[in-house]
């Protein structure tokens, strides 16, 4: 199967594990390169969907959600990945439908760092969806950075960005779908919890494995619903 010149749908999946777990679920006949990245073409009920692996951090991120765009010119683009939250602000299992983000990695020290931090913010439209979600889904703002999340920056990341969890990717994907003008969905499952003194996964990717899956296959359950709704606008 070949992936259409035009698809509505692209969801980008970024980890490798992630990715690895999303074939499982789909088993696609054929899989495709790219420059940036594997892709596949699957049907999610009435829709043909591409799925690209778009990759780990936020420059391979950048690339391929600019790389899809160019390529296929879809109408929305989807991510669907893992998160860490904060201990206190979210609860493991839980599904953030991802309304702002922020970089929170950008050191300005020559001149206004507010600033250079709000240059790279983004809003992503998530009204079109209404009120009612799927089960353990709530909207939240979330912050990305090129490292898993370091439990000295706890206080960094409740108080000075107000988030309540972090990521590799969110922040550099909503960025470049900003700048398109292109419609985004961007979904993520909350797979460990940091604490002011620590974090459940470091040196441990086996539990965060193991968690990682069961978050894809509940974000891969509830996709037909964001499908749905985006295809009745």
């Amino acid at each position: 199967m070949n992936t259409p010149t035009s698809p509505y749908f692209v969801v980008l999946i970024s980890a490798n594990s992630e990715w690895r777990f999303a074939l499982d679920i789909l088993k696609p006949d054929q899989v495709l390169p790219s420059p940036l990245g594997d892709n596949f073409l699957a049907s999610i009920q009435d829709d043909d969907v591409v799925f690209f692996h778009s990759g780990w951090g936020k420059t391979r991120s950048a690339a391929a959600t600019q790389y899809v765009i160019d390529h296929w010119q879809p109408k929305l683009v989807i991510n669907l990945g893992t998160c860490g939250g904060l201990e206190g602000h979210a609860v493991l299992g839980e599904t953030l439908l991802v309304t702002d983000t922020v970089m929170y990695d950008v050191y300005e020290r020559m001149g206004d760092s507010h600033r250079a931090i709000d240059f790279y913010r983004a809003k992503l439209d998530t009204e079109w969806i209404g009120s009612l979600l799927p089960q353990n889904t709530r909207r939240s703002p979330l912050a990305s950075a090129d490292q898993d999340i370091d439990f000295q920056n706890f206080s960094v990341l409740t108080k000075d960005f107000d988030v309540p969890a972090a990521d590799w990717e969110s922040a550099a994907i909503a960025w470049v779908l900003n700048a398109n003008r292109v419609n985004g969905l961007i979904l993520r499952g909350v797979s460990d919890i940091i604490t002011r003194t620590g974090s459940e996964t470091d040196n441990n990717h086996a539990l965060w494995h193991m968690r990682a899956k069961g978050v894809i296959q509940k974000l891969f359950n509830d996709l037909p619903f964001y499908l749905k709704k985006f295809s009745t606008l």
